[in-house]
């Protein structure tokens, strides 16, 4: 006698049903949507900012097709995760670490196109050297 539990295989499990939505008359084919506007070059040579343009917040709780990997200290780990547990807390906004990075991101870009030079960004890595350590002086 097996000890194994009998589940159901994928074709099972995905078959297709009937359903409302399945027994309605077919609709005519739609013309495709318009392409959109393309970024055009700057006259640095860089394309415009279109994805900071395009989306003036973070993406929040979507599905992302890139990814990146951010090594942070212990600290700033501890600082994130208070500040995540002080937006539940205080605010009663639950956010996950992924979400408070996009939404930090698209504040200091939005910062940085608008204020250019004078950004907090700008400011900041002036002062931070190109090590990530502060500089003196």
């Amino acid at each position: 006698m097996s000890r194994r539990a009998s589940l159901p295989g994928a074709s099972e499990l995905f078959r297709i049903t009937s359903s409302p939505a399945l027994d309605l008359p077919p609709q005519p084919p739609q013309a495709p949507p318009e392409p959109a506007e393309k970024a055009k070059p700057a006259g640095n040579g860089r394309t415009e900012q279109l994805a900071r343009s395009a989306a003036p917040h973070g993406s929040g709780r979507t599905k992302h097709d890139a990814k990146i990997t951010v090594y942070v200290s212990g600290d700033e780990l501890v600082a994130m995760e208070q500040a995540r547990l002080t937006l539940r807390a205080k605010h009663d906004l639950v956010v996950d670490r992924g979400r408070l990075v996009r939404e930090a991101v698209a504040v200091l870009l939005a910062d940085f196109d608008q204020n250019g030079e004078e950004s907090v960004l700008v400011q900041r890595l002036r002062v931070v050297g190109s090590d990530g350590g502060e500089t003196e002086g």
